[in-house]
């Protein structure tokens, strides 16, 4: 017995490096399979541990992955060695969002036809979805260099083998619901993971997907969230039988009225996708107007589905009975990454020029960074390739930083966004004066600040969501487990290139989550970032 358990572990060691060095090329279990001449249900069962695995397929799986998966003494996180206290220089091209990426791969199962999604973030996030979506038989191609994404869907969705493990690393794993609901009157779905910023509840889901008919039990200790759908609630048809006037016939797709609890940027991508195949109109009172969900609405635009009122908090609906095209959408850039860039500028009194910066999504932030002293000049706008979304350059300039008269607190858009919220903060300790950093939407995010004490910052925690932060700060070099969540940790390794010295970054996961290439980018503009990953 204590063989078999040895033989197990060291077929899930391999097999997390498998997928790792997958992951790093970009690659898809589908193209590592055809490299290698087997099938993509044998990488998923050697990726999962559940295949025995000869020394002639290790060697075969290293020469086309290109590294080494059998190595002594390694571990298999990625850390990152930065050499801090350089100054930056140079220009960044911003990449499309992370969020309005899983938000359209999502959509991508409301069509029966091929959507190509255009320059597709190739990020961990991006790259989950892929494989959950791989794993109930929808075909994800990458064409044109690896630029594209090609997403086929079968004819009958394979739900009963799920990629349960990618599927429970995101939260985005919700927003198949709302799609779902139209094709299947049971279904099960892994629980949602993600960053670990305090319980996150999926009751708004819940509560306005009842209103298609959806039911969820989620109160059973399963791993999973068991859905029913009831059809005579999804869709109401004519009741023609025993009526004697035309006014007595029911209307075969009511309005539906649906007031969300929670301005939540998920919830409302689920709902707009359940509407999306509801022929009725669908009015969505307290919409969020973020800039995923304005990407996923040009994109079910784009599939017939007739929507008003993008960028309010009220949307009406007019679905379609079914949706079955070719289509092509390209996401807008990350307003979230953009301010990345901005905060690395400042934090290292670095000249920067951030190109292709969405600029309606970051007007407060910017307005917030001049008060304190920040040189950011903006270019003219014009347009991402979207159509929809402005974009300007920012040129940012060394600056001396003071801090805020007020504190610094997130809004639902327009306001400053929740997930920029932590950039003030190691911005913050760079500013003459104390800052207060108020993180009033999630229970434990602000309690992530509270890292950049090791690296000299002065910190005071006075609850579990608001920190005050006084600058400047002498930053001096340390070796830190990143934190488990993606923006807290962008912030800690933010703070070690501004600390000279050498500093470790451990588990870095979390940011390759969310940004593509960012230590490589980063080299690019002159820091020294080395990755260190093994067995």
């Amino acid at each position: 017995m204590d063989r078999e358990k040895r033989d197990k572990n060291y077929q899930q060691a391999i097999g997390q490096v498998v997928r790792r060095l997958r992951r790093d090329k970009g690659w898809t279990q589908n193209k590592l399979a055809e490299e290698i001449g087997t099938s993509q249900s044998a990488i998923h069962r050697i990726e999962n541990g559940g295949q025995n695995i000869s020394l002639e397929l290790i060697q075969k799986l290293s020469a086309v992955l290109g590294g080494q998966i059998l190595s002594v003494n390694n571990t298999v996180s990625q850390n990152y060695l930065i050499r801090g206290g350089r100054e930056l220089h140079g220009e960044i091209t911003i990449n499309t969002s992370k969020n309005a990426a899983v938000a359209l791969l999502c959509a991508s199962l409301l069509n029966q036809g091929t959507t190509t999604l255009r320059h597709l973030a190739r990020i961990e996030e991006v790259f989950r979805i892929i494989e959950v979506l791989e794993s109930i038989d929808v075909k994800c191609r990458w064409i044109n260099d690896d630029q594209d994404l090609e997403i086929t869907p079968p004819k009958k969705l394979n739900l009963d083998a799920i990629d349960i493990e990618a599927a429970r690393k995101t939260r985005s794993i919700l927003m198949f619901m709302g799609p779902l609901l139209h094709k299947e009157t049971k279904f099960r779905l892994p629980y949602a993971g993600g960053c670990t910023l305090g319980t996150r509840t999926i009751e708004p889901h819940l509560r306005a997907l009842s209103r298609f008919g959806l039911k969820v039990d989620a109160s059973v200790c399963s791993g999973f969230y068991t859905a029913s759908v009831e059809p005579d609630r999804r869709s109401m048809r004519p009741n023609w039988q025993n009526r004697h006037h035309i006014d007595e016939v029911k209307h075969p797709y009511p309005p539906k009225r649906i007031v969300l609890i929670e301005r939540g940027d998920t919830v409302t991508e689920n709902i707009l996708m359940a509407a999306a195949l509801y022929p009725g109109e669908t009015t969505i009172v307290g919409a969020s107007p973020n800039y995923m969900v304005q990407d996923l609405c040009f994109f079910l635009e784009k599939l017939g589905v007739r929507i008003r009122g993008i960028g309010t908090t009220t949307l009406r609906v007019i679905g379609c009975h079914k949706i079955d095209t070719n289509v092509e959408y390209s996401p807008a850039e990350d307003p979230i990454e953009a301010m990345s860039f901005i905060a690395v500028a400042l934090v290292t009194k670095s000249n920067l020029t951030i190109k292709r910066a969405p600029i309606e999504f970051l007007e407060v932030e910017l307005e917030v960074l001049k008060a304190m002293g920040a040189r950011i000049v903006c270019s003219p706008e014009y347009y991402s390739t979207n159509g929809h979304t402005r974009l300007v350059d920012l040129m940012v300039h060394k600056s001396e930083l003071a801090a805020p008269t007020d504190k610094i607190a997130p809004m639902p858009f327009p306001g400053l966004n929740i997930d920029n919220l932590p950039f003030f903060a190691v911005i913050a300790a760079t500013a003459k004066g104390r800052t207060l950093i108020h993180d009033w939407v999630f229970e434990n995010r602000a309690i992530y600040i509270t890292y950049l004490e090791n690296l000299n910052a002065r910190v005071e925690l006075l609850d579990a969501h608001r920190v005050y932060v006084e600058g400047p700060t002498s930053w001096r070099p340390a070796e830190l487990v990143a934190p488990p969540a993606l923006r807290p940790a962008v912030v800690v390794m933010i703070a070690m290139l501004a600390a000279p010295g050498t500093s470790i970054l451990r588990n870095v996961y979390s940011i390759n989550r969310g940004y593509q290439d960012f230590a490589e980018r980063l080299n690019r503009l002159g820091a020294k970032i080395e990755p260190s990953a093994g067995l």
